[in-house]
C-alpha cells in the first residue's frame, strides 16, 4: 500500500472525493514554489502531483509550458525537484506527491538511480506522459517493482479495443484526460465526463480522477461528482504567473479544495 492507496482509502472511508493539485516544482523559483507545495494539504489539497520542468512539454499548453520555462530560468533541475520532495517531507508524511513530467530527464539520470532516489525522496507516483504501454519495461514495471505507483492517463480518444491495454499496468488512479487537445483549453464538462468514467471503471478496479478544464469551484464539484476525484493545475498556474503571494495562490486552491468535497 502507498500513500496514494492509503489516500483513496481514507477518502472512500469519510465518503469524500479527491482534491488533485497540480505546480510546476520551481515555478517561480524555488523558494516561493516550495512554499506554495508545503501550503497545499492545509489547504485542502488531497494528492500533489510535481511536474518536473522540462525543455520539450510537448502535451502541455502555453500555461505549464511557461511554467516549467520559468522554472528551468530559475535553475530547477530533477535534482532540485527531487530535494523539493524531501523538503517537503521533512514536515508532512502522509500527503501523497506524483511527479508529472517526460522521460527524458529520467533516462538521462539513469532509471534505477532515478527510481532509488526519488522513493528515498518520499515520492509515490509517477506519471510520464510520454511512455506509452508498449514502453512499460522501460519505466513502469521497475517503478511499481520500487514501490512507486505508476499513473495512467486515458483520454476521450482512449476506445475499448485500446483501453485495457492502457489499464493493464497501471496503479494507484486513473488520470482521465477530459477533453481533447492540451492543457489548460476548454473547460470539462460532467454530462460529458460520466459516461467515460464509467467505461474505465468497466476495465478498472482503481480510482478514476479527472482533470484538464476544471477552473472553478463549481467545475471541481461538477466533476468530482462523477469521478473519484479532480483535478486542476493551470488555474493554479494561471495565479503564480500573475505574481500573486503564496497565500493568494493557497487561498484560490481552498475554494477548489472546498467544491470538490462537496461532491
Amino acid at each position: 500500500m502507498t500513500r496514494i492507496d492509503n489516500k483513496f482509502a481514507a477518502l472512500k472511508k469519510a465518503g469524500k472525493k479527491a482534491f488533485v493539485t497540480y505546480v510546476m516544482a520551481g515555478d517561480p523559483d524555488y523558494a516561493t514554489s516550495l512554499e506554495i507545495v508545503k501550503g497545499l494539504p492545509a489547504a485542502g489539497a488531497d494528492i500533489i502531483e510535481l511536474g518536473l520542468p522540462f525543455t520539450d512539454p510537448m502535451a502541455d499548453g502555453p500555461t505549464i509550458q511557461l511554467a516549467g520555462q520559468r522554472a528551468l530560468d530559475a535553475g530547477m533541475t530533477l535534482e532540485k525537484t527531487l530535494q523539493m520532495a524531501r523538503d517537503f517531507r521533512a514536515d508532512d508524511d502522509e500527503t501523497p506527491i506524483v511527479m508529472m513530467g517526460y522521460y527524458n530527464p529520467i533516462f538521462s539520470r539513469g532509471v534505477d538511480r532515478f527510481l532509488s532516489d526519488a522513493k528515498a525522496a518520499g515520492i509515490d507516483g509517477l506519471i510520464i506522459v510520454d511512455l506509452p504501454p508498449e514502453e512499460d519495461d522501460e519505466l513502469c514495471i521497475p517503478a511499481q517493482n520500487a514501490g512507486l505507483n505508476f499513473i495512467r492517463l486515458a483520454t476521450p480518444t482512449t476506445d475499448d479495443k485500446r483501453l485495457p491495454k492502457v489499464m493493464q499496468n497501471t496503479s494507484g488512479f486513473v488520470y482521465y484526460v477530459s477533453i481533447t487537445g492540451i492543457t489548460g483549453a476548454a473547460e470539462a464538462q460532467a454530462g460529458d465526463v460520466a459516461p467515460e468514467v464509467a467505461r474505465i471503471k468497466a476495465v478498472s478496479d482503481l480510482p478514476v480522477v479527472v482533470g484538464f478544464g476544471i477552473k472553478t469551484p463549481e467545475a471541481a464539484q461538477g466533476i468530482a461528482s462523477v469521478a473519484d476525484g479532480a483535478v486542476v493545475g493551470s488555474a493554479i498556474i494561471d495565479l503564480i504567473a500573475d505574481d500573486r503571494s503564496p497565500a493568494e495562490v493557497l487561498a484560490f486552491v481552498k475554494t477548489l479544495a472546498d467544491g470538490a468535497h462537496r461532491a
